[in-house]
């Protein structure tokens, strides 16, 4: 990683009007945007958008965030492959475990950002995904049964305190008693709540949103693979316009056909993209241990767990979920960036990224395109070169 001067700029194609443009970067902002005329014929496919956004990232390169290991070093190295890969901010997501597995850890993510300038910069808070989710087979994915328990506003709390007030995300499944008065303490609390690993009903999910809950972790996955075809947990979430569904475009996680459906229903502005890559992200095909259970690391790129026989979590990076909700929807470049980076910026209050436009951080990602497939060139993290090709 390089530090760069007070003053530079950038050029390529803006991914908004596909125009070249130099975008000048002072103290670590975007000063002046200009259109310009490419003087080097090379740069005629390089372009440039804001750094992406991940929201679930539970692991990368052999560092498990929810491990029994982890370190700050640990997430500094995971850090530098996830900024490779374009992503300039994320949320470590740490899942269903015992309450001193989850203290512990979201002690160290925070003493990790309270450390290292560049960690701090790159993470604006922690994404808790259960253990107040479903029990029941299916709808709890890959996460332990034996860590799943009943909400608690005073054992969250606790997490918090760990974590340095950072926790800014939770999922629950709104069905299990005590969950709307958590739904509306957290909200309150400023966490945002999603809906996930849940077997809700239609009137429980609508309650959960008239409560505070504003998004749905990964729809369409946390789900038994058998559902009753009326009455299920999906419906109601993509019928309710306040909630933003977070989707794992990874080709695996769901098909073609149902990213085109919640494409059409949601639409390219109430949509997030997420990874929810675990510790196999950039690791070989083999067997491993995840969640105290074997899984499968495929050659396409799938976990698999193989007792219960469902996918555990990504390997795929948030890129890849760019390039595919292309192929998959036919959407603009424009939209499938902004799904990664604007919409995210806006559920989190993030107003200073996810926009290349003057006075906002210079989290800047510069890459190749060939036709749909996205390569990341550079990536800038608040001005600073922290991967370039």
């Amino acid at each position: 990683m390089s530090e760069e001067k007070a003053y530079f700029s950038i050029e390529g194609i803006h991914y908004l009007t596909g125009k070249p443009v130099r975008l000048e970067i002072i103290d670590g902002l975007i000063g002046k945007v200009t259109e310009i005329d490419l003087q080097d014929k090379r740069s005629n496919n390089l372009y440039i958008a804001p750094g992406l956004i991940d929201n679930q990232i539970n692991g990368y390169v052999n560092v498990d965030f929810s491990g029994n290991n982890l370190s700050v070093q640990d997430l500094l190295t995971a850090a530098k492959s996830i900024w490779k890969d374009g992503v300039t901010s994320f949320l470590p997501t740490l899942v269903t475990n015992s309450n001193d597995n989850l203290l512990r850890n979201f002690k160290i993510l925070a003493e990790s950002i309270r450390k290292d300038k560049q960690l701090s910069e790159s993470i604006p808070g922690f994404h808790l995904e259960g253990p107040y989710i479903s029990p029941d087979e299916g709808f709890r994915g890959a996460h332990p049964p034996k860590y799943i328990r009943k909400p608690s506003f005073e054992e969250f709390m606790r997490f918090q305190e760990a974590a340095g007030g950072r926790i800014i995300q939770i999922t629950i499944a709104p069905e299990l008693e005590g969950a709307m008065d958590f739904i509306g303490s957290c909200s309150r609390a400023g966490v945002a709540v999603a809906i996930g690993h849940t077997n809700a009903s239609a009137d429980q999910i609508l309650q959960a949103v008239e409560c505070g809950a504003k998004l749905s972790t990964h729809l369409g996955n946390g789900c038994a693979n058998l559902i009753n075809r009326h009455k299920n947990p999906l419906w109601p979430q993509l019928a309710n316009d306040q909630l933003t569904p977070s989707i794992i475009a990874d080709g695996h996680h769901l098909t073609p056909e149902e990213i085109r459906v919640f494409y059409k229903v949601k639409g390219p502005d109430n949509i997030i993209l997420t990874s929810d890559v675990i510790f196999l992200a950039g690791m070989a095909t083999g067997k491993y241990t995840f969640l105290e259970s074997e899984v499968h690391l495929t050659s396409e790129g799938m976990i698999i767990n193989t007792e219960l026989n469902c996918l555990a979590g990504a390997s795929f990076p948030l890129i890849k979920g760019v390039e595919n909700i292309m192929n998959f929807t036919g959407c603009s470049l424009t939209k499938a960036i902004n799904m990664a980076s604007v919409n995210v910026a806006r559920i989190y209050s993030l107003s200073n990224r996810g926009e290349l436009t003057v006075g906002k951080r210079a989290d800047i990602i510069q890459f190749e395109r060939n036709r749909n497939e996205l390569i990341i060139k550079k990536t800038l993290l608040n001005g600073i070169t922290v991967f370039q090709e």
